[in-house]
């Protein structure tokens, strides 16, 4: 494929907010500075950034610098040349039944015209133009599909607020959906390591499939779709920590017959603890035995085994850097990880095979999947990146040109 048949950048952004939003004046600017220098390097066309709990954890109180967060971004003078920013921000946490706290925020370049949205009730596209926040009137814009998951998606879990917003776009006559999801947490990581796959790892595959198969069966035309965020997929955790302590002698504590806590010593030494176990505590006596020295941890991919079961339908780029979650909240710590969870791929971008066929895989232009900020903090979630160029064209959703060349893994494929 030659470079003429290049079309615009798009980057794909999912980032998880929420510990931005509980220490803002600390992280906000580094956050911002990162994202900044991600926009300057690749000079995108169309930019879609996909926020996770916006507001942060406690949000009835940090709610307040959304408003801050997005003011900054809209009159820096390093986003001047976007002059078309549409903004959905859901921060109406009193409605519960409803409340997601995701955010999406689009932004498009002033030298790309042909860009539309659409709306999903007209069920007709319409052109974007100038800068506009949907935030405390959600509700009355139709430029996106929202739900939250039912409470019966959350059994013996609060019900919280997890859910998604998908948005449709037309640049350039290609069509596609962007999708913005984030699924349910590991609560303990003493149920995780009984069994693989775990509850939870169970109730956030019932949860995807529930958006696949809505998506299937709604009024909306079929088009080829992007779904990135919070998948909060985690390792075979049992996996892992029998790898890890196959030479170990485990050390039960328990409270009201139930294991609260679990020591594992080098069998060679009765005083050396290898790794430590609680309800959130992860704690291995040398990282680099999990994480390698300088290779992205890529033993650790054996046991990403969650988007398996969605391989037929969804794709991904080789995931050559390391876990995006947890890291420490330090801000002048970018690179440790808390001693809380073991390190996952929480945050992925994934598409359909169909989408696939809309991304060039020009000499030159290739996609790069990565992460942003990965030596500086940027909260406890590294925010995850795809950056491609379309392929050039007139061409509609249902007449995709195929692309050849550098493929996706398959989300069965393990690396």
């Amino acid at each position: 494929m030659d470079a003429q048949t290049v079309g615009p950048g798009v980057l794909l952004i999912t980032a998880n907010l929420g510990s931005i939003f509980e220490d803002p004046e600390h992280m906000l600017m580094i956050w911002l500075e990162k994202f900044y220098e991600t926009l300057e390097r690749l000079q995108p066309h169309f930019v879609a950034l996909h926020c996770q709990e916006v507001g942060g954890k406690n949000y009835e109180h940090s709610m307040q610098y959304v408003d801050k967060f997005l003011r900054l971004i809209f009159e820096s003078d390093k986003m001047r040349s976007y002059d078309r920013i549409c903004a959905l921000m859901d921060k109406e946490f009193t409605v519960a039944e409803h409340f997601t706290a995701l955010g999406n925020i689009y932004f498009v370049h002033e030298s790309i015209k042909n860009v539309q949205y659409y709306d999903f009730k007209a069920c007709k596209f319409r052109a974007i133009t100038g800068k506009v926040i949907h935030a405390d009137n959600l509700k009355d814009t139709h430029i996106y599909d929202k739900a939250k998951f039912p409470a019966s998606f959350f059994p013996e879990m609060k019900w919280s607020r997890k859910g998604f917003i998908r948005t449709r776009w037309s640049i350039d006559n290609r069509v596609f959906d962007l999708v913005n999801i984030h699924l349910f947490h590991d609560a303990s990581n003493m149920i995780a390591m009984q069994n693989c796959p775990s509850p939870y790892c169970k109730n956030r595959k019932r949860a995807l499939d529930h958006v696949i198969k809505r998506f299937a069966k709604d009024k909306h035309e079929k088009v080829p779709y992007f779904i990135f965020g919070d998948f909060n997929f985690r390792l075979d955790t049992q996996g892992v920590i029998q790898t890890l302590v196959a030479r170990a002698t485990p050390e039960y504590t328990r409270e009201d017959k139930e294991i609260k806590r679990i020591v594992y010593k080098a069998n060679d030494s009765v005083d050396k603890v290898i790794l430590t176990l609680g309800k959130k505590v992860f704690d291995i006596d040398e990282p680099s035995r999990l994480l390698g020295e300088g290779n992205g941890a890529k033993w650790l991919h054996h046991f990403d085994k969650e988007p398996l079961s969605f391989n037929t339908l969804l794709c991904e780029y080789p995931v050559e850097f390391p876990p995006s979650y947890p890291y420490s909240e330090n801000i002048q710590d970018g690179n440790t990880y808390m001693k809380t969870r073991c390190p996952a791929w929480c945050d992925r971008i994934l598409l359909t095979h169909q989408a696939k066929s809309l991304i060039s895989e020009a000499i030159g232009g290739k996609p790069y999947y990565g992460v942003i900020g990965q030596d500086v903090c940027m909260g406890d979630h590294k925010p995850v990146i795809l950056f491609f160029r379309l392929i050039q064209g007139t061409g509609t959703a249902s007449s995709i040109p195929p692309s050849s060349g550098h493929t996706p893994r398959k989300c069965c494929s393990i690396m």
